[in-house]
């Protein structure tokens, strides 16, 4: 822990993993600590990111133009608003997330953009969240909107109480709205599993939140409510890959262990 005995919170860890300027002295050593126990976590990091751009890209090109990024961390390079807006000037991003010091840098990043903003809120209170009057500016949910939870239901121990969460956001959208989730799952073999399990105990300890893996059939069934859209639940690095020669590569351990999805309602 750092000196000041300050724990990470899982915005920093993340920034730090994709080279942001964000992160705090406990922040860099939570993510140094989790990527010695787990070599391939930082191309697991790029790769969940990957998968939430090309979520967004795919959902403007079906026609939403509303965000609501639950657990974002904070909006720095690549995020919602930057590919949504590039694509669809005036599409409208609000994200959340539960540490007041990220809202506040989120804040300071968004300020001057009208259609973008950072609010403070927790992923377990949906009335909370889609109540905040900030949510209500900017967003309209009689259209569409697409509820991004990108690494974010791990925090969730509990499976069954995760699905009626996320069950409460469902309920209040319009019909085309979409549901993504990115979520950290179970690899195929042994020694990754140990490895990951390993990672989990190590983040936990020096993390504000603790992080949980899941099955792939415990993370189909957070999409209760949707429709998937092809090609499905899958590897996340399988999820529409922008290359269309892409081929799954079987020794790619940092894959291996990152489920995601897009559910239409």
């Amino acid at each position: 822990m750092s000196p000041s005995g300050e724990k990470a919170t899982a915005a920093g860890v993340y920034d730090w993993f994709l080279g942001g300027r964000y992160a705090r002295e406990a922040d860099i050593e939570a993510a140094i600590a989790s990527q010695r126990a787990f070599p391939v976590l930082a191309r697991t990091v790029l790769y969940n990111r990957q998968f939430l751009q090309r979520v967004v890209r795919h959902l403007v090109g079906q026609g939403v133009r509303q965000f609501l990024d639950l657990g974002s961390g904070y909006p720095s390079s690549g995020n919602v608003h930057e590919i949504a807006q590039e694509l669809e000037p005036g599409a409208r991003v609000v994200y959340v997330d539960h540490e007041q010091g990220t809202v506040d840098v989120g804040r300071e990043i968004l300020a001057g953009n009208p259609d973008a903003t950072s609010i403070l809120g927790d992923v377990r209170d949906p009335e909370g969240v889609l109540n905040h009057p900030e949510v209500g500016e900017l967003l309209d949910f009689t259209e569409p909107v697409g509820v991004l939870m990108i690494a974010v239901l791990h925090f969730l121990p509990d499976t069954a109480e995760a699905a009626r969460t996320v069950r409460r956001y469902v309920d209040h959208l319009a019909p085309g709205s979409y549901l993504a989730i990115s979520h950290g799952t179970y690899a195929a073999g042994a020694r990754e599993l140990a490895n990951q399990t390993a990672t989990n105990e190590t983040y936990n300890r020096k993390v504000s939140e603790s992080a949980y893996t899941r099955t792939f059939a415990e993370i189909e069934s957070l999409f209760a409510g949707t429709t998937l859209v092809p090609p499905g639940l899958v590897l996340a690095t399988e999820w529409h890959p922008e290359d269309p020669a892409h081929e799954h590569d079987e020794e790619d351990e940092a894959s291996a262990v990152l489920a995601g999805g897009v559910g239409r309602v």
